[in-house]
């Protein structure tokens, strides 16, 4: 019966995905169709179900489907039933399903009906390798994944990228910097590609700037900020938290240790400072601080806030959906998110309610004072020196200025945790519930009395007992928008109901497995990535890939997208040679309006940049002010990060283009490349372009490049008069190189 349907199209509303399908899978074509549908009347969420029916278990669904049988299955003859009062969905939802997600229900249950597990929450495996018919093309085991899926759809994977290409988007994609022009003239020239790519594969790896690139992405998800988001949006003391992140990124520190220190590493036996600094994740949730806000209401507000954002990093799921019912498209109950939550319990969140609000920072005990790693480091080389050097005093001294304030985690007497009804905080007649994992995935294992946040960290990423491998999932789907721009499952924040299953499973639970199986090594596994042949793609559609695979589903080119807002900024800066790389350390603060912080109040404040070098650091460094980001960042689409950000949009507006040109940083930026070009780009006009474009865009420019520019020089000139005319004319060059679209384009 399923052949009346084979090779069906499927053209699903709700994700825009164009696919070919054999058979009706029940995750890939069914589920999705039916959670977007059905399971908010019909769904995990027993109260609000109607009808007494359950369409997300099969159990449930034989009321109303018969295996094989059309005419006696009561939901084909709902779905295509006439009658308003009869038909489903309701016509008064707003949801209709379609000709062809009628015939894919009626497949399917001519098929037999049969139900899959949610495919998140099955344990990944490890497929084998899929035959190819271009063996030549495969450089690693993803290779094989990606052209098997082209090659079924009648297509060719994209020609390789040109060296110069390639060379800019392995450093911004693993740096977040823009190569030097001999870096990309080294590697053009060398005749062995394969090896010298690898090699500048290693050598970007090991560069400190790694850590900085990936930090920028897991402080999205974790929701990192300097200030409180809360009422006045005060300052707090945290930055030593973030270089922490960036450190374990550069120091290659195991996902699954990663995990364990941030989320407990109070809880390890003898922790180490930096330990203790990583406690500080469970510190950056918003609080207030106004005088008259009510404990017990902020308690539950700040217990929510770290259930969303606990599910949302390490297991992709909207578990926080579940604070006031049980949660409608996924099995998650709201005892579910309290026994989660009664894990954070023990975090002393009483004091910070004493402390008073018109101070700046504002302290959230408990707090230590700490230097760097990297001061550390240098709280040890000079201590061995004292004996033979008499000023060592003073270094020593100017080392311990510093060091810095930051919220850490100490565990308390947990606090009593009850479910409370509809999530109203007043109601105290719920049940008290001790900490536990969601039902559905089972149980922790081996742990004797009250379990606590290292026995979540551990079952987080115990493979054999517990969620590692969803978390595996989760992990190298985000790792793989990343490098691709997209995840094989396009749903980076929910893997449940709503969101989207993987268009290449296999290929994603081989990766999750190759996580854990190194280890939950981070760098294994961006080199595994970065060295595959479909990351070095091309990424100019042709007329085929356009054609089948428009939105890149399958993967048949590489992605070109606008930089993300940091790397902007930091390209311009270091194109203009003002960059300063300074690694970790307080925030930065760089220019911004006048009065843009007029609205902040209790205490009230003004922005106070800073007017040295400090201006020019790495935009991972900015100051990030929650309620009032800086409007560069902010114009570029970068969160406040009120939440966890998986996925910042890529918007396109006047607004962006009128911080390129006119944002005081990127006007120094341009003058000072403009210097530059004067200085060392030689004597004529020719050898100064092709200067420009060597340092801006890695290439030399093209005869109409070259006399648009001349003519802008040319213009500029005769406007501006004296000895200023030549700056200026050069400046306006170099603010033009600035602006266009190739420079701030990750292609």
């Amino acid at each position: 019966m399923v052949n009346l349907i084979s090779r069906v199209l499927l053209i699903s509303l709700f994700t825009g995905c164009i696919c070919i399908a054999d058979e009706v899978d029940f995750n890939r074509d069914i589920r999705p169709l039916l959670s977007q549908n059905c399971f908010a009347c019909h769904g995990p969420d027993q109260h609000e179900r109607k009808g007494k029916l359950r369409l997300d278990t099969m159990q449930g669904s034989r009321k109303v489907i018969e295996k094989g049988d059309l005419s006696s299955s009561e939901l084909i003859a709902r779905i295509m039933s006439d009658d308003p009062e009869e038909r489903m969905p309701p016509p008064e939802g707003g949801k209709k399903l379609d000709a062809k997600q009628v015939e894919l229900l009626r497949s399917w249950v001519l098929s037999g009906a049969e139900y899959e597990e949610p495919w998140a929450y099955v344990a990944p495996s490890r497929p084998p390798l899929p035959s190819v018919k271009d063996r030549k093309w495969v450089s690693n085991w993803i290779d094989s994944f990606i052209l098997s899926a082209l090659e079924e759809e009648g297509l060719k994977p994209a020609p390789d990228a040109d060296p110069v290409t390639l060379v800019r988007r392995l450093h911004f994609d693993l740096t977040g910097l823009p190569p030097g022009p001999e870096v990309v003239e080294s590697y053009s020239r060398n005749t062995d590609k394969e090896a010298g790519y690898e090699q500048l594969v290693d050598q970007l790896l090991g560069s400190p700037h790694f850590g900085e690139r990936m930090a920028v992405y897991w402080l999205d998800l974790v929701r990192f900020a300097d200030t409180v988001g809360y009422h006045g949006d005060q300052d707090h003391n945290i930055t030593p938290y973030r270089d922490y992140v960036i450190d374990a990124f550069n120091l290659n520190l195991p996902f699954d240790r990663f995990t364990r220190e941030q989320l407990a590493g109070d809880l390890l036996e003898n922790p180490t400072i930096d330990q203790q600094v990583a406690t500080g994740y469970n510190r950056l949730l918003q609080t207030s601080h106004e005088g008259g806000v009510q404990a017990k209401e902020y308690l539950a507000i700040y217990a929510a806030d770290r259930i969303r954002n606990l599910s949302a990093v390490w297991m992709g799921g909207t578990l926080g959906c579940a604070q006031c019912h049980d949660h409608k498209y996924d099995p998650y109950t709201t005892r579910d998110f309290y026994a989660m939550s009664a894990f954070f319990a023990d975090i002393d969140e009483v004091e910070h309610f004493r402390v008073g609000s018109n101070s700046l920072p504002t302290r959230r005990p408990p707090e230590i004072k700490v230097l760097s790693r990297r001061d550390r480091e240098m709280l040890a080389g000079l201590e061995a020196m004292k004996p033979r050097s008499g000023d060592i005093e003073k270094q020593i001294a100017k080392v311990k200025s510093r060091e810095r304030f930051t919220m850490v985690t100490r565990s308390i007497k947990p606090r009593v945790t009850r479910v409370l009804p509809r999530g109203n905080w007043l109601d105290e007649s719920g049940e008290i519930v001790e900490p536990a994992v969601p039902v559905f995935m089972g149980k922790l294992a081996g742990v004797k009395g009250r379990a606590t946040r290292l026995d979540l960290a551990n079952w987080l990423t115990d493979v054999e007992n517990g969620s590692g491998g969803l978390t595996a999932r989760v992990f190298v789907n985000r790792l793989w928008y990343l490098f691709f721009g997209e995840g094989i499952s396009r749903s980076l924040d929910d893997f449940g109901g709503q969101g989207l299953p993987p268009g290449n499973p296999g290929l994603l639970d081989r990766l999750a497995v190759e996580f854990y199986g190194a280890k939950w090594n981070i760098k294994h596994m961006v080199k595994l990535l970065v060295m595959s042949r479909a990351y070095r793609q091309g990424s100019i559609a042709t007329g085929d890939s356009m054609r089948v695979d428009p939105l890149n589903r399958f993967f048949s080119r590489q992605s070109r997208y606008r930089l993300p807002a940091e790397m902007i900024r930091d390209n311009a800066l270091a194109v203009g040679g003002l960059l300063v790389l300074d690694y970790g350390g307080p925030s930065s603060k760089p220019f911004q309006p006048p009065g843009y912080y007029r609205h902040l109040n209790f205490p009230q404040r003004k922005y106070k940049q800073h007017t040295d070098s400090r201006q020019y650091r790495r935009g991972l460094y900015v100051h990030w002010q929650r309620q009032f980001l800086h409007p560069m960042l902010k114009a570029m689409d970068a969160p406040s990060r009120e939440e966890c950000t998986a996925r910042r949009p890529r918007s396109n507006t006047p607004t962006a283009a009128m911080v390129l040109l006119n944002d005081p940083s990127f006007v120094d930026a341009a003058r000072s490349f403009a210097k530059r070009i004067i200085s060392e780009g030689g004597n004529t006009v020719e050898s100064r372009l092709k200067y420009a474009y060597r340092i801006a865009l890695s290439r030399q420019p093209e005869a109409e490049e070259q006399r648009i520019l001349k003519k802008l020089l040319v213009t500029t000139r005769e406007e501006v008069e004296g000895e200023d005319a030549q700056l200026a004319a050069w400046h306006a060059v170099a603010r033009a190189l600035l602006n266009c679209s190739e420079i701030n384009t990750r292609n």
